[in-house]
Parts: structure tokens; C-alpha cells; sequence
């Protein structure tokens, strides 16, 4: 079975646990790592032969395109992650809407393709901002993967369904929703779809949900995680303990990390692992 392994293009600055301290208008003034550590995850994935989906942040495919290229051209999958990072409950349905329009044709002009997935910035699609499934559908995206099942301070819908779903919408419309993965345990949804939990995790815990989500339930798992996950050496910035801790635990794990797991399961882009739900949808278009 195909699992689904996501990337989310970022850079270390870019992160919600930090915007209360770099704002967007900042960015600039960083020393960016993005296309270093995107590169390293590149060697990773060809040394496995392994092809993963990347939502990538408008910013980023505006100011480094080559690198966007380079992405495409080695066979992933591109997708939107939005352009500048912002929660989607945070902003109104029409500045959302010009964000996700935006991110879209600035990806697509750079890889002369289309793109049909979305994932918002830390997964905050959540009950108070379905709505943005609408504008996605309105806009041409086939599938979203932005709803996250747990309960978090930050985001999540812990009431959503596990696994992928056919949403129905307003005026007759339909997206995909690909939730991130969680087992059951306890009477509740414990994240493994990577990312913090990747690294705060043991190893042997994350294989075993993928494996049991594989196994036992006979669905493929969708996991997560962002290029500055695998550098150590990143600058530090000083946020809250709580938002620091999260960002620097473990981090010298995720790449040995990374590689046992993509050396011990199948993965692909979402648009492969899903593309019998993702086709009809195109197809009711």
C-alpha cells in the first residue's frame, strides 16, 4: 500500500509558532535555508526512489523558482500551501480567496502545469473556517489537506472524520478532504503524521500507527514534515519556551528518522495515492 508523504515549503522563520515575533514584512531580512535544506530532502528522496507532494508557500515559489522547478523536474508533485503562511481563520473568505489565487498561478507559471492541492498554514482549516473549502473548490483545487482530527491549541477538528472524505459544498460542489493521520487509542485520535510529532515521537511508535492504519484498517497514512526539520544548524529565534521547544525537539533525529521510515513503507504524491477520489471529482466538474 501506498502511503501518502508530504512536504510542507517553508523556511525556519516562517513558522506560526514565531509570527508574533518575525513578521512577514521581515522575512526578507533572514538568512533563508530554504533551498538548502529542500535540496537535501531532494538527495534524500531519490537515494529511497521515493516521490512525495510539496505545498509550497507562494513567497517562496516568487522568489526561487529554480528551485520550484527543480522539484517538479525530478517527478514530485507541486501543490499550494498558501502564499505568505497566514491562518485561514484569521483572515475574511475574500482575502482568502485572493491568497489561494494568487499562490496558484504564481506555482503554475513556474512549472507550466496545473496544480489541484491545498494545505493551509498549520492545518487551520478547522470547524469555524470551513467555509474556505468553498473558495477552494471555487477556485480549481481538486483536494485539501488542511484539517488535522486532534484537538491542539492551535488548530484541529478532532471531531472529522480519520480518513480521506468527499466533502459536498454550496452551488453543487465537491473537494476531497485528506485528513493528517492519527490512530485511535483510548477513545481518541493520537497524531503520528509527522512533523513535531515525528520528532517527538519514537520511531518505533510512528511505525507502528503507519502500520496499523495500513493493516488493520486498510487505509494509507499521510504523513508531513518541512525541509528546516532537517537542519540542526538553523538559526535559533527567541519565542516562547513552549513554541521553541516545539520547534527544536529532536531535531537532529528527523533525517535518520526520515530515512528508516521511507525505507520501510511505500510513498507517494497524494495525487498518486489518491487518485481514484481525486479523479471523481474532476470528473463531476
Amino acid at each position: 500500500m501506498h502511503n501518502a508523504l508530504t512536504i510542507d515549503v517553508e523556511d525556519y522563520f516562517m513558522v506560526s509558532a514565531f509570527a508574533g515575533i518575525v513578521k512577514i514584512e521581515e522575512w526578507s531580512q533572514y538568512e533563508s535555508r530554504v533551498e538548502r535544506n529542500t535540496e537535501l530532502l531532494l538527495d534524500l528522496l531519490d537515494e529511497y526512489e521515493t516521490k512525495a507532494t510539496f505545498f509550497t508557500l507562494g513567497w517562496i515559489a516568487e522568489r526561487y523558482p529554480s528551485l520550484i522547478r527543480k522539484i517538479f523536474d525530478r517527478g514530485h508533485e507541486l501543490a499550494s500551501h498558501g502564499y505568505s503562511h497566514r491562518l485561514v481563520y484569521d483572515l475574511t473568505p475574500e482575502v482568502f480567496k485572493e491568497d489561494t489565487r494568487t499562490t496558484k498561478k504564481i506555482i503554475e507559471d513556474v512549472i507550466g502545469a496545473e496544480i489541484i492541492g491545498y494545505r493551509a498554514a498549520s492545518y487551520s482549516v478547522t470547524k469555524r473556517s470551513l467555509w474556505a473549502l468553498d473558495i477552494l473548490a471555487e477556485e480549481g483545487f481538486l483536494y485539501d489537506s488542511s484539517i488535522f482530527p486532534i484537538r491542539h491549541d492551535r488548530y484541529g477538528y478532532h471531531e472529522f472524520d480519520r480518513f480521506s472524505k468527499v466533502v459536498e459544498l454550496q452551488n453543487s460542489q465537491r473537494i476531497v478532504e485528506l485528513p493528517l493521520s492519527t490512530v485511535r487509542l483510548i477513545g481518541r485520535n493520537l497524531p503520528i503524521a509527522g512533523g513535531g510529532y515525528l520528532r517527538l515521537l519514537p520511531l518505533r511508535f510512528i511505525k507502528w500507527g503507519i502500520g496499523s492504519i495500513n493493516r488493520k484498517e486498510n487505509r494509507p497514512a499521510i504523513i508531513y514534515l518541512h525541509p528546516w526539520e532537517l537542519d540542526p544548524g538553523q538559526p535559533r529565534i527567541n519565542g516562547s519556551k513552549l513554541s521553541v521547544f516545539r520547534h527544536h525537539v529532536n531535531i537532529k533525529n528527523t533525517e535518520q528518522k526520515l530515512k528508516n521510515l521511507v525505507g520501510s513503507f511505500d510513498f507517494a504524491p497524494v495525487k498518486v495515492v489518491y487518485a481514484q477520489e481525486i479523479e471523481s471529482i474532476r470528473g463531476s466538474i
